[in-house]
């Protein structure tokens, strides 16, 4: 049975906040590999815009969450079906960051950052357990097993890091795909095969070189590189593992779209304790999802703050 693995990203754009990037695994049967586990879970999932009928909305996370709309359906998507323990949801942000980041992705030195706001942030604790039960129920009918999940967080001070040594943002996207996909390799038991769905990145068509130096002990083939796909298979190590990136992967796989989601609900959790940290030292100030325009907004208004808690520009505003 091989392991179909989903990486997305959310925070790419924004100036203030973390970047996140995600991976999301699950052991399927071969005849599921390159099939739509939408309909092989069916009982459980469906995409957004499905009739309200109790099960779990799985899809892009832009078609999941926006602002206006609130967080709920993003929460009971992403700790339904992944949370390790369905039972009960995290207590608090720490409890999400230590499972998704067991290296803390440099969250405890970030300025601001306690791990204490309250999980789940808006749905019902109690709504959680029948939901993650009929996922898990799906699950087993089908034969499909959740595997590792993992996020890489990059917030400002690494971010301009990054900026600074390599001159690209491009390098924000490339160090935490390798971290991730060396964890996957590395953390997944036994020999089955992986493959990796990838959400591309911009206009890029070559990535033989970024996968060659995250697993630098197989050797990288490329099998087609073009707009609207670009796959690879590794060589030489233990297991066999293909790697496939195309454009809105996060619409066409069910594991993408999960690490999509994943990947924007911790950043939101991250940005509701973020705009609490400086509404502490700023009366009256209005929150900001971190994007250009509204960005500059907020970052004038905290600036005098920034002064008096002795916080340097580059912790806190990602130059791109």
């Amino acid at each position: 049975m091989p392991w179909v693995m989903g990486l997305d990203e959310a925070g790419y754009g924004p100036n203030l906040g973390p970047f996140v990037m995600s991976l999301v695994a699950f052991r399927v049967p071969e005849p599921l590999a390159a099939a739509n586990l939408w309909g092989a879970l069916t009982a459980a999932v469906c995409r957004s815009g499905c009739k309200d009928d109790g099960r779990i909305v799985v899809d892009d996370s832009k078609a999941v969450y926006s602002s206006g709309g609130g967080l709920c359906a993003l929460e009971r998507g992403v700790l339904a079906t992944l949370w390790h323990r369905p039972a009960a949801a995290p207590a608090a942000l720490r409890d999400l960051v230590d499972w998704l980041c067991p290296h803390g992705g440099g969250l405890p030195g970030e300025a601001g950052f306690k791990g204490d706001w309250a999980l789940p942030a808006e749905l019902a604790p109690d709504a959680l357990p029948a939901a993650a039960a009929t996922f898990g129920e799906a699950c087993a009918a089908a034969a499909v097993e959740r595997g590792l999940v993992r996020s890489d967080v990059v917030c400002a001070p690494r971010f301009n890091a990054l900026l600074d040594r390599y001159d690209s943002k491009g390098a924000v996207l490339a160090e935490s795909m390798t971290a991730l996909l060396r964890a996957a390799v590395e953390q997944t038991p036994g020999d089955e095969p992986i493959r990796f769905l990838i959400d591309k990145h911009g206009g890029r068509n070559s990535y033989a070189a970024l996968i060659q130096h995250a697993l630098p002990d197989g050797v990288v083939v490329a099998r087609e590189e073009g707009m609207n796909r670009s796959a690879y298979r590794v060589v030489g190590l233990k297991r066999e593992v293909e790697l496939t990136f195309q454009p809105r992967a996060d619409v066409e796989h069910f594991c993408v779209a999960l690490a999509s989601m994943a990947s924007k609900y911790l950043r939101e959790a991250l940005m509701l304790e973020f705009n609490r940290f400086w509404k502490e030292h700023v009366p009256d100030l209005k929150p900001t999802a971190g994007y250009p325009g509204d960005a500059a907004r907020f970052f004038r208004t905290i600036r005098p703050a920034m002064d008096r808690l002795g916080i340097a520009e580059a912790a806190v505003w990602r130059r791109k």
